[in-house]
């Protein structure tokens, strides 16, 4: 496996895109994913990304994408969402990404208003079309598992049951955060139910009850144990790291250090890197 980095590490620590992706392989990642979103970035940024990657021989492996409309009840934002995602797959394309990491939303009102089985229907729809635009682009997507009760996804049966739903399994495929596992008490064995669907991995620790996103060696999530599990469905993808607002900014580069020096070690003592 290779060792990545999500860029929104340095991005959410208010650091400028090319210090970012600098401090990433200077400290020794392999590949990077981007956190950014086309309707916001000009050409101007787009070019930045592309040549400071190829400039540093940093591939840029997914782009990560949060679109909790597509499951809204109103057509109109469905939409929009849509075809906000379409945008999603084409700068993936354009940035040479393997795969886009795709946040799905959660049901509204504790589902005591719209049935459930509306907002995973239009869920289902939706992705089954942005999939098959994936596949045009040559990108697949990752369906990541959140950790929360109301997600459209927070498990592993509700994401298999969703994969199949959508039922492209070459493009539509599943992302395994290991944090967002732990959190919802999935024990790593479990995690051979996902062969041959894993597209992308994400890993940080967390205190075992709250979504944190902290470095490894911080928290309780058995890191290693998952990364075994997850080598042993033969998955030899990346490995990127999700550090996400760090209560220190100032301090962001020793924070992604220790991100990169601990799971650098993990990944070492496993055979997985």
């Amino acid at each position: 496996m290779k060792l990545g980095l999500i860029n929104s590490a340095f991005a959410q620590a208010g650091k400028g895109t090319r210090f970012g992706l600098e401090k990433t392989k200077e400290l020794g990642f392999d590949t990077v994913d981007i956190f950014t979103d086309p309707l916001d970035i000009d050409a101007a940024e787009r070019t930045l990304i592309t040549d400071t990657c190829r400039d540093l021989d940093l591939p840029i492996v997914s782009l990560c994408c949060v679109a909790l409309g597509l499951i809204d009840f109103n057509p109109s934002v469905r939409r929009f969402h849509i075809d906000r995602c379409r945008a999603f797959l084409d700068l993936a394309a354009e940035l040479g990404c393997s795969n886009l990491l795709l946040v799905l939303g959660e049901y509204v009102w504790q589902q005591e208003v719209i049935p459930a089985a509306e907002q995973w229907r239009a869920g289902v729809e939706a992705v089954r079309e942005l999939g098959r635009h994936a596949a045009d682009r040559g990108v697949k997507i990752a369906i990541e598992l959140e950790p929360f009760t109301l997600s459209l996804v927070n498990s592993i049966d509700t994401m298999l049951a969703f994969l199949r739903d959508v039922g492209l399994p070459k493009t539509v495929r599943a992302n395994c955060d290991i944090s967002h596992l732990h959190l919802v008490h999935t024990p790593p064995a479990a995690v051979a139910r996902l062969a041959g669907w894993i597209e992308h991995v994400h890993l940080s620790d967390c205190d075992g009850r709250v979504h944190g996103d902290l470095p490894p060696g911080r928290g309780v999530t058995p890191i290693a144990e998952y990364l075994a599990a997850i080598r042993n469905t033969g998955y030899d993808g990346v490995v990127s790291i999700e550090l996400e607002y760090s209560p220190e900014p100032e301090r962001i580069v020793e924070w992604v250090a220790e991100a990169y020096a601990e799971t650098a070690r993990i990944m070492r003592e496993t055979g997985c890197r």
